[in-house]
C-alpha cells in the first residue's frame, strides 16, 4: 500500500534554494518537509568539476543566518560550498529527506499531491527548487550522436577534468563561462584547444583583483536591484542570459588567448565524416568534444497545466505562478534578477516565496505546525 502524508508544504530540491525556502519558512514556524534526489544534501555541487571555483567571494556565498566559513574575500570550491549546504541544513535541522527522487507532481483539486519514492504527499503548496542538474536534461545537439565513435564526448554536467580526455586536439562547444573555463584548464593541461561559439561578452573586472571587494558592492546592488525583470534593461537581459549564456566571468578573453586556445566565433552546426562542422564550413579533426551547451527544461513531471514564457520557463511573478496557486519556483536563470542565478539572489528569492505562502496559509487560516495525518 501506497504510504500517505499530509504535509502544508514540499520543497523538491535540498539545493541553496530549496534551503533558503525552508530556513524562512522555519522561522515562521511552518510545517514543510523538503525533498532531495542526492544521497547527501550539496551533492549536485560535488559532481562539478574540482577545479571550480565560485564565482563570487565567500561573504556574499552564505545562506541567511550562518556565514560562510572561509575568508570573506576568498572564492570557494564547488566542494567547500557543498560541504557549507550539508552544514547549514543541520544547523538549522531543517528537514531533509535525502535519497527521494520526486517521480511526479498532480493537481487535487485545490492542493497538490507529490509521489516520491513510493509516498504520496499531499500538501498545499510545491516549491520546485531543482536548479539544473535534477529535472532538466543536457542540452546536446542531435547530430552528436554522428560524430566518429572513435571522438571522446563529454557533456559540462559531466566534466570533471583534463584527465577524462584521450590524446588529441579538444573541442569546446559553447562560450559562456562554463565553455570558457574548461578550454582554459584543458588547454593549460597541454592539448590543442578550440572553442566554439558565438561571444557573450566578458565582465569588464578582474574578480580576484584587490579593488574586488568594492567591485563586488557595486555588482552585488547592480545584480539585485537594477537587472531584474522590473526594469527594461533587466527584462531584456534575461531573454539574453536564458537563450544564450552568461558572460566570460573569471577566464577572460586575454587569458584564453594566452594559453593558446583558438577562438572561433562560428557555431558548431553539424558532421562530415564523421567529424564536427562549424557554420562556415570547417571541418575539425579532433578526438574530443566538450558540450558547454547547458540544459533543456524538463518539467513534463509536473503533470500540471503549467504556462511557460517565450523562454520555455514557467510563467511566474516572483517565484509565484499566478494561475496555480500554490505552485512555486526557485534557483531559476534570472527568477526575478540575475542575482536569482548565484547564491546572492538565493536568500533573497527563498524569503520572497516563504513570505508569499506564509501570507497564504494565514489568509486560509491555516495554523503554524498544523498535527501530521497519516495512513496506510
Amino acid at each position: 500500500m501506497q504510504q500517505v502524508e499530509q504535509v502544508e508544504t514540499v520543497i523538491i530540491g535540498g539545493g541553496q534554494a530549496g534551503l533558503a525556502v525552508g530556513y524562512h519558512l522555519g522561522q515562521q514556524d511552518r510545517r514543510f518537509v523538503i525533498l532531495e534526489a542526492n544521497e547527501r544534501v550539496g551533492d549536485s555541487w560535488r559532481k562539478r568539476w574540482p577545479s571550480l571555483r565560485l564565482y563570487s567571494p565567500a561573504r556574499v556565498d552564505a545562506l541567511p543566518g550562518m556565514p560562510f566559513p572561509a575568508p570573506p574575500n576568498s572564492f570557494p570550491t564547488a566542494y567547500e560550498m557543498a560541504d557549507y549546504l550539508e552544514a547549514y541544513a543541520e544547523r538549522f535541522e531543517l528537514p531533509v529527506r535525502t535519497s527521494t527522487p520526486v517521480d511526479g507532481v498532480e493537481r487535487n483539486g485545490d492542493a497538490y499531491v507529490v509521489n516520491a519514492s513510493g509516498r504520496r504527499l499531499e500538501t498545499r503548496n510545491v516549491v520546485v527548487a531543482t536548479g539544473v542538474f535534477q529535472h532538466e536534461r543536457p542540452a546536446i545537439p542531435e547530430f552528436a550522436s554522428e560524430l566518429d565513435p572513435r571522438i571522446r564526448q563529454l557533456h559540462s554536467a559531466d566534466y570533471r577534468g583534463p584527465e577524462q580526455l584521450q590524446a588529441g586536439r579538444v573541442l569546446v562547444v559553447g562560450a559562456a563561462h562554463s565553455g570558457g573555463d574548461i578550454a582554459y584548464e584543458v588547454a593549460r593541461a597541454g592539448y590543442e584547444t578550440v572553442l566554439s561559439g558565438p561571444d557573450t561578452g566578458q565582465i569588464p573586472v578582474n574578480i580576484e583583483s584587490p579593488l574586488a571587494p568594492i567591485v563586488f558592492r557595486v555588482l552585488a546592488f547592480v545584480w539585485t536591484r537594477v537587472m531584474t525583470v522590473s526594469t527594461p534593461v533587466g527584462r531584456k537581459l534575461r531573454s539574453e542570459l536564458r537563450t544564450h549564456g552568461g558572460p566570460l566571468i573569471r577566464v577572460k578573453r586575454a587569458d584564453l588567448e594566452q594559453a593558446g586556445v583558438e577562438r572561433v566565433h562560428e557555431r558548431t552546426v553539424g558532421v562530415q565524416g564523421g567529424l564536427p562542422v562549424l557554420a562556415d564550413g570547417r571541418v575539425l579533426d579532433v578526438a574530443n568534444v566538450v558540450w558547454c551547451t547547458g540544459f533543456r527544461n524538463d518539467y513534463g513531471w509536473l503533470r500540471l497545466p503549467l504556462p511557460l514564457d517565450d523562454d520555455g520557463f514557467p510563467e511566474q511573478e516572483r517565484g509565484a505562478v499566478p494561475s496555480l496557486p500554490g505552485l512555486y519556483f526557485v534557483g531559476m536563470p534570472f527568477l526575478h534578477s540575475f542575482a536569482s542565478m548565484l547564491i546572492l539572489g538565493a536568500g533573497r528569492d527563498g524569503r520572497a516565496v516563504a513570505r508569499h505562502i506564509v501570507r497564504r496559509e494565514r489568509a486560509d487560516g491555516a495554523p503554524a505546525r498544523a498535527p501530521e495525518v497519516a495512513a496506510a
